[in-house]
Formats: structure tokens, sequence, C-alpha cells
């Protein structure tokens, strides 16, 4: 009996430490926009509640990535089938979380240049829509599909997905986990870029901000 009042006790107070953690990041994160010093004291202010919160997330489940590589993961095609990660062995990846309705939209064309560009020396770009930002991303899957058509895009499509939260891909829980964000590692907006290398290691995220044929030398030099 003893021991499992202790049990008890012990897994009450891990749930009072993951709420705290939370709360901690989510006021960090609604903190209005900090430069120099400021930045980086609300930094270092958020990254021990961020850990314990990714530990406490593991340990009850939460969306937390568990797996060990990018290659584990299956997702949905933009026409509805399942499409293993492990078809991508060997290739560099960008991917991208787009959105037909967004300023950065225009990156489409930059995407597609990349993409035609350095396809034959195993570069592939896969674009993941998602309505979470501004819901500029409004359309069923195919209305996605002609649109990214039309802008002349032909690289890997997938079905519109979450990337944060609860319900998001854990494709991209795991790739969040690999290269976090400021603050918090849940992606900002729409266009946020992740790129891996052949063997599967997210080395480099970059923000909307960074277009596409910004980091054409990084990718270059993973080819």
């Amino acid at each position: 009996m003893a021991q499992v009042v202790a049990t008890a006790a012990s897994s009450a107070q891990t749930v009072r430490v993951a709420a705290r953690a939370g709360a901690t990041a989510r006021v960090v994160a609604r903190a209005p926009f900090f430069t120099g010093a400021k930045l980086q004291a609300a930094a270092r202010a958020a990254a021990p509640a961020a850990r314990q919160q990714t530990r406490t997330m593991a340990l009850f489940g939460g969306s937390a990535a568990t797996k060990g590589s990018l290659y584990d993961f299956t997702v949905k095609g933009i026409d509805g089938q399942d499409i293993n990660m492990s078809k991508f062995k060997g290739k560099v990846l960008l991917i991208i979380n787009v959105a037909s309705a967004c300023g950065f939209t225009p990156q489409y064309t930059e995407m597609t240049e990349l993409y035609n560009k350095y396809s034959r020396q195993g570069l592939e770009v896969l674009a993941f829509p998602c309505n979470q930002f501004g819901a500029q991303e409004p359309g069923s899957n195919s209305e996605i599909k002609s649109f990214a058509e039309r802008k002349g895009f032909k690289g890997p499509m997938f079905a519109k997905s979450d990337v944060n939260g609860p319900n998001a891909l854990p494709l991209f829980d795991y790739l969040k986990s690999q290269q976090g964000g400021l603050l918090t590692s849940d992606l900002k907006w729409n266009f946020t870029k992740f790129l891996v290398d052949r063997e599967g290691k997210v080395v480099n995220r970059y923000g909307s901000t960074t277009t596409p044929l910004a980091i054409e030398n990084d990718i270059k030099a993973l080819l």
C-alpha cells in the first residue's frame, strides 16, 4: 500500500512539473518581440521548461517524437496514398509547409527552380500544405494540387495536415525535435523549411523569410 501511495505521489508531482513547464513556455511564447539581451534572457528562461515539457510528453505518450529516424515515418500523399519516408533514403530533402494564399506563396517559383535544377543530382523538395497559419490553405487536397501544378511545381506533395499542436504530423514533431526554433520549437508560419542530408540528418531549419534560393549553396554542399 505504501508503495502504491508513493507511486501516485510521484506521478502527481510529475504532472505538476509538466504543467509548470508548459505554462512557462506559453508565457514566454506570448511575450512581446524581444531583441538583443532581452531575447537571449527570454530564450534561457524558456529552455528548461521546454526540455522538461518534452521529457514529460515523451513519458506520457504525448507528441514528442519517439521514432529514431526520419525514414521511420509514413505520411499521406496529396492523392491519399500512404508514402513511407524511406522512399527518400539517399536523397537531400528540402521539406516545406506550404500555403496557397500566403504572402510567401511566390516562393513556389523558387521551390520549382531548385527542384528542376537539382532533382537529377538527388534533391527532393517536399511540400506539406497546412492551414494552421492565418487559414491560408483552405482548399481541398485536389485544389491544392491543381494550384501547385499551375505554379509549375512538380515535386512530391502531401495531404493537408497540421504541423503544430496535438494533431501535428509525427514527422513534423520529429523535425522540430531535431531542429528547434526561437523560444519554442513550433513552426511560426507558412514556408518554414527543413534541410535533410542524404543520411536523414536534419541539418538546418530556415524561417519563412528565407527564400529557397537563399539556401541554394547549403543544398549544393549536401549533393
